[in-house]
């Protein structure tokens, strides 16, 4: 027997007596107990904030990403560890995978992210506001990590997805997690987290792991906490309401269960690869992890000509798929993962069954193949047929979580919208349609009341993920039902740990607090030139003032030799007329290429090379005897990891590019990206 233990406040600790014994689901043997009675939660939110956070927001991004990245490595060699203990939860292979290598995943996609945000502890919003006639007075917004901790409250059916994908977010945005898995599969969560704080990669106090029930934990939460829950509608609903969580106006994330759909498009007939597609997906989403998915398809909707063939189809799937012990070759559906889950869902099932027909299952005779169905938590794939779904609405709020979906018709387009919207909020829906314009007007119908939205044909089937499988830079959540909350979702799930603050104040001041440069800022002269100066010596602010350059006509035909931009505006002056341009205009090209010739500072140094242009922007038309001249100005600067022991250590500089003519005014903005050599060729 094996007693699951919590890690708080830097030690493994056993909770006080056995609060949930733990079952194999496959035999239904016990294999130990777990508790989190007698833990002071106050001490274990104040461990992270005080431990964890502190040390997380010293990181900048860059720092944080490059983190999560070689945790992600870490755990990815150790993988085959977490397979075999997930087979315990009544996993198949692909189900562990989805569990365990997804879970991994998202550590990779989130740390990925770090090439989104500058090389500081904080991110800096949007663009900078005037406020002022004479520019000396600007806002802006910086979002700076929240300090407290993020408490995951989350659901049996994912023990390690359900907390990687969580703590990728808070860990990249510098929040420290408590995470609180189901005490049922939490015996899976414990390996991982084991090896995680082996590992010394995350800080001391950054990750923290309450194993058993964690009453009495959001007692403690204050205004700088934020809460995640992942799990039932109805718990997630009394959790939202808890008295503390209003009091300190706690940041609550909810991502309920929910009535998904998948809908079969009007000219999805058989015999079209679209309609193959759908019963493949739709009897995927019955079988994986045992139906035991948020993101689970209920509701089957088909044009009512198809009933009849689609209800033949996956019919003829489920019966082609063996239950049992994952461990033997052919099992492609589990167990759920309890006897208390088998009681649950064919409670829902037979409440259910009073106002719908089921047309496949057998609740009580179906086939397991190396264990026996009466130990282990086995159930039998369900499906129904709704043959009247606007009336016998039980289907639209009632979720049985497990093996089970119903099929209902639609006659046309508009009801099967409407019968979408009847499940009062999902996660997911999906449509599978060859049609375009169908597929248009049915997710701008419907979007209100989805999270997420999959369209599928045949042009995207093969590479699609598929209707369960939520994406770590897009958003996961849904409205209604679903909970109202948002997670992952890339940049944005990372902000969610942020506090958005407006700054206001002279562009200098503003420009040294977010590391960026703003306009109207101090412009020290660069001395020597910014092309002879490595990535550390260089400064945000300081500036290349140029000597300028005369545009003549000859500039403008040259350019237009070499470019081949023969475009009238340039080239002729007679079809001008009716245009905002008096006479020939230089090219805006012509004028960046200028621009780069007046501020390049041509001798080899530590600058490698030019690799874009951001935000090129032509604001002045150029005629000829303008005399223009550039003001490069060091920007933003990103420190870059090398890739190898031989790779070039060195960082990003954004340089703003700002072309003026002979009156003062800007003719021309850009900003070019550079990677720029670091004296130190050790980091």
């Amino acid at each position: 027997m094996i007693q699951v233990k919590n890690y708080i406040c830097g030690q493994w600790v056993a909770g006080e007596g056995e609060e949930q014994k733990i079952y194999n689901a496959i035999t239904g043997d016990q294999i130990g107990s777990v508790s989190s009675a007698g833990i002071d939660f106050d001490a274990v939110l104040n461990y992270g904030r005080t431990m964890g956070g502190k040390q997380l927001r010293k990181m900048t991004f860059q720092e944080r990403g490059r983190m999560l990245k070689a945790l992600a490595l870490y755990l990815m060699e150790r993988k085959n560890t977490y397979y075999e203990v997930s087979a315990w939860t009544g996993a198949t292979k692909v189900d562990s995978w989805i569990d365990i290598e997804g879970g991994i995943g998202n550590l990779f996609a989130n740390a990925s992210l770090r090439r989104q945000f500058p090389d500081l502890p904080y991110y800096v919003d949007g663009t900078a506001a005037p406020l002022s006639k004479n520019g000396s007075f600007i806002g802006h917004h910086i979002m700076v990590p929240k300090q407290g901790v993020a408490v995951h409250i989350n659901a049996f059916n994912f023990p390690i997805w359900g907390m990687l994908e969580k703590i990728a977010v808070n860990l990249m945005a510098g929040v420290p997690a408590v995470v609180k898995p189901s005490e049922f599969t939490s015996y899976l969560t414990e390996v991982m987290v084991k090896d995680i704080i082996d590992s010394n990669i995350l800080p001391e106090g950054t990750l923290q792991l309450v194993s058993g029930f964690g009453r009495g934990i959001i007692d403690h939460v204050t205004s700088q906490d934020v809460v995640t829950f992942t799990g039932s509608a109805f718990t997630g609903r009394k959790l939202k309401a808890l008295p503390r969580l209003v009091e300190e106006s706690v940041p609550f994330n909810l991502e309920a269960d929910s009535l998904n759909a998948m809908v079969l498009g009007q000219k999805a007939i058989p015999g079209t690869e679209e309609f193959n597609i759908f019963i493949k997906e739709v009897t995927k989403e019955i079988t994986i992890k045992a139906g035991q998915k948020c993101t689970a398809v209920r509701r089957i909707l088909v044009p009512e000509n198809l009933v009849e063939e689609v209800q033949k189809g996956i019919a003829a799937r489920l019966a082609s798929t063996t239950i049992g012990d994952p461990k033997i070759d052919g099992v492609r559906m589990g167990a759920l993962a309890t006897r208390l889950q088998v009681e649950r869902v064919r409670e829902n099932v037979e409440l259910l069954a009073k106002s719908q027909q089921i047309v496949y299952g057998n609740l009580d005779q179906f086939d397991v193949v190396g264990a026996d169905r009466n130990k282990g938590a086995f159930f039998s794939p369900v499906l129904f047929l709704n043959d009247a779904p606007f009336d016998k609405q039980d289907v639209h709020n009632v979720e049985a979580f497990g093996p089970v979906s119903t099929i209902m018709p639609y006659k046309n387009l508009d009801e099967a919208v409407e019968l979408t919207k009847l499940g009062k909020g999902s996660l997911v829906t999906s449509i599978v349609t060859a049609d375009d314009k169908e597929a248009r007007e049915f997710v701008v119908e419907t979007a209100c009341v989805n999270g997420r939205i999959l369209v599928l044909n045949k042009d995207c089937a093969k590479e699609s993920t598929g209707h369960g499988s939520p994406m770590p830079l897009l958003t996961h959540g849904g409205p209604g039902r679903a909970g109202g909350g948002e997670e992952m979702g890339g940049k944005r799930g990372v902000m969610h740990y942020l506090q958005r603050t407006a700054i206001q104040g002279h562009p200098t001041t503003i420009t040294e607090i977010t590391q960026q440069f703003q306009v109207g800022a101090d412009m020290p002269e660069a001395n020597p030139h910014v092309f002879r100066k490595h990535f550390e010596e260089l400064a945000v602010g300081e500036t290349v003032f140029t000597a300028r350059h005369t545009v003549s006509e000859a500039d403008i035909v040259n350019f237009a030799n070499v470019s081949g931009d023969n475009f009238y505006a340039h080239m002729d002056a007679t079809s001008l007329e009716g245009t905002i341009f008096e006479r020939r205009v230089a090219h805006g090209y012509f004028v960046l290429s200028k621009a780069a010739g007046l501020f390049v500072d041509p001798k080899k140094g530590p600058v490698l090379l030019n690799y874009g242009i951001d935000e090129a922007r032509f604001t002045k038309p150029v005629y000829p005897g303008a005399t223009i001249g550039v003001r490069f100005t060091v920007k933003e600067k990103v420190d870059q990891e090398k890739r190898s022991e031989d790779d070039i250590a060195k960082g990003i500089v954004k340089f703003l590019v700002d072309v003026y003519d002979e009156t003062g005014e800007t003719v021309a903005l850009a900003t070019i990206l550079t990677m720029v050599r670091k004296l130190d060729q050790s980091k």
